[in-house]
C-alpha cells in the first residue's frame, strides 16, 4: 500500500465524506422520468448533493398514466439501504412510494438502525390518479414510518387521509398538520397548499409547537413530480447542513421555479424542471459572457455602421434560451460603452422567438430598402411581412430591420456581410 493509500485508509469514510454530501431516496421508479427516484436524483444534483437510491417499486409510467407496477421484495429494499449506508454514508434521506406493508416494515427497521434524518413524502396516489400505496398499508405507514420522520410532506388529500380532517382552507391545514405531528410522533409536518384553490400556493408547517407559512404565487405550469421534487429539495438541503425551516424556504423557491419552467413534454401532466434551478443562472452567465466577448470587436465597427443605426442608438441583444426567456430581464443588451446589461431591451426579440425560438440574438437597424436588396442579393432569407417557412436572417418589423442569429457572433458576421462588404 502506498503512502497516499495509507493516509486515505486512515481517514476512513467519515474523513472523506466531509467534502461530499449524500442524500438517499427510498422510492419507486418512474419510467417517464418525471417523478419518483428520477425526480429525486435530478433534484439532489441541482443542489450539489450526491444521490443514493433504494428502489422500492418499478412503474411503467408516462405523463398520462401508470400502466404497471412491480414491487421490489422487501429484503432487496433493505439490502439497498444497508449497502449505501454502510459504505458511503447517508446525510439525509427521504421516502416516496413505499407501496405495501412489507416494504414499509423493512424500511422502518433499517432506517431506525442508522438514524439519519428522514423526510417522509406519504405518496398515495399518482398525478394520473393511479394508487401508489395499498389501502391496507396506510396504517403501517402511520405506525412504522411517521414516528421516524423529521418532516412529513403531505398534500391536501394525503393530509386528509392521515389526519381524518377535511381540509378546505388554511385553518383546516393547520389543524391537520398539528394532528399528524402530535398524533403520530413526527417532528414536523408541512401540509402543501397547491390543491387548496387559493391565489397563492401556501404551505403550512407545524414545527416545535408553532405554525409557519411558506407562500409563493400560484403558477399554472408543469406539476408532475412536484411532491417528489419538493421533498427531495428539503432532503438535499438537510444533507447540506441547513436547518429545517431554511431548507423549506429554499425548497419552496426551487419548486416554484421548477413548475414555472417545467419540461413541456408528453400529452398529460408535464413534469417539473429540476434543472431550471441551476440552468437559469448558468445561462445568464453564458449569455452575458458571450455578448461581452465580442464587445471589443463590435465597438470598433459601430462608427462604420453609424448611418444604419436607429436614432435611439445601438440595440444589440442576446436572450436566454426560449424555455427561460420570459421578460426583458432575460435579455442581455450591448451598451454603447461596451458594457453588457440585462433588462435594457424593449423585448422585441421575445416576440420573434415565439416563432423562431432558435434566433436568440439580434442587431436592430434603421429600415433601409438598400439593405434589404443587398440581403436578397447575398442569398439571405428576408422576412418582410408574415411569418415564413424558412428561418430568416433579416426581419422587417415596426419600420426597423432585425439582423437575426442564433448567437451574437452569427449576427456580427451577417451584419458585416450586409453593411461592410462591397463585393460578392
Amino acid at each position: 500500500m502506498s503512502d497516499i493509500e495509507e493516509i486515505i485508509d486512515g481517514l476512513g469514510v467519515i474523513g472523506l465524506r466531509k467534502y461530499v454530501r449524500t442524500a438517499l431516496t427510498i422510492a419507486g421508479s418512474d419510467s417517464g422520468g418525471g417523478a419518483g427516484i428520477e425526480a429525486d436524483l435530478k433534484t439532489f444534483s441541482a443542489f450539489g448533493v450526491h444521490g443514493l437510491v433504494a428502489v422500492t417499486s418499478v412503474t411503467a409510467q408516462n405523463t398520462k398514466e401508470v400502466t404497471a407496477i412491480h414491487d421490489i421484495p422487501p429484503e432487496v429494499v433493505r439490502r439497498q439501504i444497508e449497502a449505501v449506508a454502510d459504505d458511503i454514508g447517508v446525510d439525509a434521506a427521504k421516502t416516496g412510494m413505499l407501496s405495501n406493508k412489507g416494504i414499509i416494515k423493512a424500511v422502518s427497521k433499517t432506517v431506525k438502525r442508522y438514524g439519519f434524518p428522514l423526510v417522509v413524502d406519504p405518496v398515495m396516489i399518482a398525478k394520473s390518479g393511479a394508487p401508489l400505496l395499498r389501502e391496507d398499508a396506510v396504517d403501517a405507514l402511520i405506525e412504522h414510518i411517521l414516528p421516524l420522520s423529521k418532516l412529513v410532506t403531505p398534500n391536501r388529500y394525503e393530509a386528509e387521509k392521515l389526519s381524518g380532517i377535511k381540509i378546505e382552507n388554511l385553518e383546516d391545514a393547520r389543524k391537520a398538520a398539528k394532528a399528524i405531528a402530535e398524533g403520530f410522533g413526527a417532528e414536523a409536518v408541512i401540509v402543501k397548499g397547491g390543491h387548496l384553490g387559493l391565489s397563492e400556493a401556501v404551505d403550512v408547517l407545524y414545527h416545535d409547537g408553532r405554525f409557519r407559512e411558506y407562500r409563493a404565487p400560484f403558477i399554472e405550469g408543469c406539476t408532475h413530480g412536484t411532491g417528489c421534487s419538493f421533498s427531495a429539495a428539503i432532503t438535499a438541503n438537510l444533507a447540506r447542513g441547513e436547518p429545517l425551516e431554511e431548507a423549506l424556504r429554499t425548497a419552496k423557491k426551487f419548486i416554484t421555479i421548477g413548475i414555472e419552467y417545467g419540461a413541456r413534454i408528453g400529452r398529460g401532466h408535464c413534469p417539473v424542471n429540476q434543472n431550471a434551478w441551476i440552468e437559469i443562472p448558468a445561462e445568464r452567465w453564458r449569455v452575458y459572457s458571450r455578448l461581452k466577448t465580442i464587445s471589443g470587436k463590435f465597438k470598433t465597427l459601430t462608427p462604420k455602421i453609424a448611418e444604419y443605426l436607429p436614432e435611439s442608438g445601438v440595440n444589440f441583444v442576446y436572450a436566454l434560451p426560449a424555455l427561460y426567456a420570459r421578460s426583458k430581464n432575460d435579455i442581455a443588451v450591448w451598451i454603447s460603452d461596451g458594457n453588457v446589461e440585462f433588462g435594457a431591451s424593449d423585448g422585441s426579440i421575445l416576440e420573434i422567438m415565439r416563432y423562431y425560438p432558435e434566433l436568440r440574438s439580434a442587431l436592430v437597424l434603421k429600415y433601409d430598402r438598400g439593405v434589404i436588396r443587398r440581403a436578397h442579393d447575398r442569398g439571405f432569407i428576408v422576412l418582410e411581412h408574415n411569418r415564413g417557412e424558412k428561418t430568416p436572417d433579416l426581419i422587417c418589423r415596426d419600420n426597423l430591420l432585425f439582423v437575426m442569429g442564433k448567437t451574437p457572433e452569427e449576427v456580427l458576421e451577417k451584419m458585416e456581410e450586409l453593411l461592410l462588404k462591397t463585393s460578392f
